[in-house]
């Protein structure tokens, strides 16, 4: 058997690294790059301890896309293509999985501190569910926003498994009067000035019996990358709320109001969350559930296909209603065709779709949409927000046919 200690720790010897000066160029210097479909879309194609090759958007932190084809490999996405995002440089890169644990702390009748010992022998459950940046797709909002600009690929399905949130909180002992769970990790600001990350929930989602800490993903212990040994896995919410390495959970009696709840991850609070372009919003609500979603995946935009019968397979997935309907529509949006859903691995995972469609000779564009089981579907024209969040339009793929 691999020895866990020593694969984290070398692992972890590599990845520190990646803090030292120029390593950014040094890596780009033996990449392969990759050119995203937007202006300023190239990017080098790097890679990681615990990952394959993939799509480099920062060095320091690391934060890397998962490239488009792996989507199309299946509906879990492995370990090691599943996107990575940090906000803060100062990653735990000393952890030693042994002397770790998590504290749970506040308005609570028994603060305690948990090892990774202590975690796995409470009762486990599973779940498969998607983790989606909240700035998954900002790099094709027309005009364009400040951030990260991202393709389609900070996204990813995993089958997760740990112990429910609600069951750490039921030991602990949660006090008359609590209003909203704390959540930080062990990753860090490099200067005092930088607010430190750390995400709230309201404590009925934090005790909804879903919410877990998750300490295993698709089988194996969680990459370094991806919060091992323990992260957050709040189904159905954006990234921003699955803390990594984390280590803190503290009951409190207010409103969190940090900066990263205050101040960033803001979406308007109207009901299309949503702006005209240039323009701000008059209220904002902190960003939460997913909108529904859908992609195709076996052909790429601008590939050139036989004419004639065309097999398409995709995925799509919502914030945890489940998916519905997928249709397809080849002639602009006039008319649409259902397509065959694939197995249904929860409300929470990504669903995949197949259908076979007849394509004349000459340029086409081939449409996506799906529905939720609330009957929530997708925009046929991009909604705009200056965070850049929440983008779902209708997909297009533009094919020529010969």
């Amino acid at each position: 058997m691999i020895d866990r200690r020593n694969l984290i720790k070398n692992s972890t010897a590599f990845l520190a690294t990646l803090g030292t000066a120029g390593i950014g160029n040094s890596l780009r210097a033996f990449a392969e790059s990759v050119t995203l479909p937007f202006d300023n879309g190239e990017r080098p194609l790097v890679q990681y301890p615990q990952k394959r090759k993939m799509i480099g958007l920062t060095a320091r932190p690391p934060q890397l896309e998962t490239p488009f084809s792996v989507y199309n490999e299946g509906v879990i996405t492995p370990n090691d293509a599943f996107f990575v995002r940090y906000h803060l440089a100062g990653l735990p890169y000393d952890l030693d999985p042994d002397k770790f644990s998590v504290e749970i702390k506040g308005k609570v009748d028994k603060p305690m501190k948990l090892t990774m010992a202590d975690i796995r022998k409470m009762p486990s459950i599973e779940i498969v569910a998607v983790n989606q940046c909240s700035g998954n797709s900002r790099g094709l909002f027309t005009p364009r926003v400040a951030g990260g600009q991202l393709g389609n690929g900070a996204m990813g399905n995993a089958r997760w498994k740990g112990v429910p949130l609600k069951a750490v909180l039921d030991k602990a002992g949660v006090q008359a009067g609590a209003k909203q769970v704390v959540f930080g990790g062990m990753d860090g600001p490099v200067v005092d000035k930088t607010p430190d990350f750390a995400k709230a929930l309201d404590l009925d989602h934090a005790r909804d019996g879903e919410v877990m800490l998750a300490y295993a993903m698709n089988g194996a212990d969680l990459p370094f990358l991806n919060g091992f040994p323990l992260r957050l896995v709040v189904p159905g919410y954006y990234g921003t709320y699955w803390v990594k390495h984390l280590n803190e959970i503290n009951v409190i009696d207010s409103v969190y109001d940090n900066f990263w709840m205050k101040t960033a991850y803001r979406i308007p609070d109207n009901d299309c969350n949503c702006v005209e372009p240039g323009t701000a919003p008059k209220a904002t609500i902190p960003i939460n559930r997913f909108t529904v979603r859908s992609f195709v995946t076996n052909v790429a935009d601008g590939a050139k296909v036989k004419a004639g019968n065309v097999a398409l397979k995709g995925i799509a997935f919502d914030g945890g209603k489940g998916i519905k309907d997928v249709s397809v529509s080849t002639d602009g949006g006039k008319t649409w065709q259902k397509t065959t859903l694939g197995k249904d691995l929860g409300k929470y995972s990504f669903r995949e779709w197949n259908i076979s469609v007849k394509l004349a000779a000459g340029a086409q564009e081939i449409k996506v949409r799906a529905t939720s089981n609330d009957g929530k579907t997708q925009p046929m024209e991009a909604l705009w927000n200056p965070a850049g969040y929440l983008r779902n339009v209708v997909e297009t793929v533009r094919v020529t046919a010969a």
